[in-house]
């Protein structure tokens, strides 16, 4: 699993703490582990094979990162966003990621252009396969790394924070195959990155994540939950 998401958004926990948050996001965001699941501490312990104190050490640093909400008296879960925070999410990154995009064209190298090639290269292998949960991680990472080329770190972390929710909000509320970032809007991106078009990446990105907010089934579900051990022992993970 890329860790950049979870790199961005917070302290990284020490040893295998850290391989436990990875090993978390990746399923959350590849929508193995679902919004509202539980996570509690014996359980993240026993399907890890670590300690308690390992097992919060790893939850509360997803916390940190947004991913986790605990909860007094009750323990862990999954964040569930609601209807209205999956809107404010869309639109702060409708405000947000087209000025990103405009720096990024201004700052963009052949190494750093290449770079997005190979990641949009790995997306469309996901989606070949029918992997759609790791076709959304590697599109939110793709915009991440966007961020990281136009070198604004405040900007970069503030987006980490929105495409982890964004990836929740995904999981809960998407009603078509294609909203895990279309190709082509990616591929528009890096034709404009190439030219260093500014004003194109700008409203390609804007276009872009708009798409992806109308992309949205903003209704209230109660699916059902499989168990954390569940989860990890049908994967193999």
């Amino acid at each position: 699993m890329n860790p950049g998401i979870i790199n961005g958004t917070y302290s990284l926990p020490p040893g295998r703490a850290l391989e436990i948050c990875h090993q978390i996001e990746g399923a959350i965001l590849r929508h193995r582990i679902r919004p509202g699941m539980k996570l509690s501490e014996d359980e993240v312990g026993e399907t890890f094979g670590v300690s308690r104190t390992v097992a919060r050490t790893a939850l509360q640093a997803l916390a940190h990162g947004g991913l986790v909400t605990i909860e007094r008296n009750r323990g862990a879960f999954v964040s569930r966003p609601s209807i209205r925070e999956a809107h404010e999410v869309f639109e702060a990154r409708t405000l947000i990621e087209p000025r990103i995009a405009r720096m990024a064209a201004r700052a963009m190298t052949d190494e750093a252009l290449a770079r997005l090639h190979q990641h949009v290269d790995a997306e469309h292998d996901a989606l070949e396969t029918g992997d759609m949960g790791l076709s959304l991680s590697l599109s939110g990472t793709f915009h991440i790394a966007i961020a990281e080329i136009a070198d604004q770190k405040v900007l970069t972390q503030i987006l980490h924070s929105l495409v982890s929710r964004s990836s929740l909000i995904i999981a809960l509320y998407w009603k078509r195959p294609d909203t895990a970032c279309e190709s082509h809007s990616h591929h528009a991106l890096l034709d404009a990155f190439a030219r260093h078009d500014e004003s194109a990446a700008e409203e390609i990105m804007k276009s872009h994540i708009v798409d992806l907010h109308s992309g949205l089934d903003l209704v209230e579900r109660n699916d059902g939950l499989p168990s954390l051990a569940d989860v990890f022992a049908a994967r193999g993970a």
